[in-house]
């Protein structure tokens, strides 16, 4: 995994990082609620495995879909309706290393802490700030909570591509599926306020 610094604006487990609201028992309650398990644990370790030396790979497919979409690609171009090339390549790093921290890193204080990060990263609390760009200063919830869809459709073929049986690839699936869900429904919480 990426060592804070390496990757622009990637803070995780940083002093820089405020404490999210969000406490270990939410968590094991958002857990629960998704049906998440030792069982998805497990296969969700074995997907960051699967998708270790597929990242960029997964990105590409991601990326295009985004820049296919001029509703999307908006939230990262400027003024002048241009997208900003040095802002999604500081995004695209990140995002690869969400996908590792997702799979790879103990869900603890740390994680929570930077998945508020990341939350407020879309909001007008921190959008376009770790970049310093001029882009529009929200990303609405709606888009996140849509992204669901094409961020687990999108993977499935990855983790088929390395000798899995079709059980352990649906297995693999589900976990990230529920990972997923779990981070998004994390990353509404400024959205929300108190009301989360």
């Amino acid at each position: 995994m990426e060592a804070a610094g390496a990757i622009p604006g990637y803070l995780y487990g940083s002093d820089d990082l405020s404490r999210s609201p969000v406490t270990e028992e939410d968590l094991a309650l958002l857990k629960q609620t998704v049906l998440f398990g030792d069982d998805d644990e497990r296969h969700l370790r074995m997907a960051g495995e699967v998708l270790q030396d597929q990242v960029e790979a997964v990105l590409d497919v991601w990326y295009g879909f985004v820049a296919a979409h001029p509703h999307l690609v908006r939230y990262f171009a400027g003024p002048d309706g241009s997208p900003i090339d040095e802002y999604l390549a500081r995004v695209r790093a990140r995002f690869g290393q969400w996908i590792r921290d997702l799979c790879e890193r103990p869900w603890d204080r740390a994680w929570l802490d930077y998945q508020e990060e990341i939350a407020l990263r879309h909001t007008p609390a921190k959008k376009n700030e770790t970049d310093a760009v001029d882009a529009p200063d929200l990303i609405p919830l709606r888009y996140l909570v849509a992204f669901v869809y094409p961020i687990t459709a999108t993977v499935r073929e990855f983790l088929a591509r390395k000798g899995h049986s079709e059980a352990e690839v649906d297995a693999m699936h589900q976990a990230w599926f529920k990972a997923v869900t779990l981070s998004v429904a994390l990353w509404s919480r400024p959205y929300a306020g108190e009301e989360w």
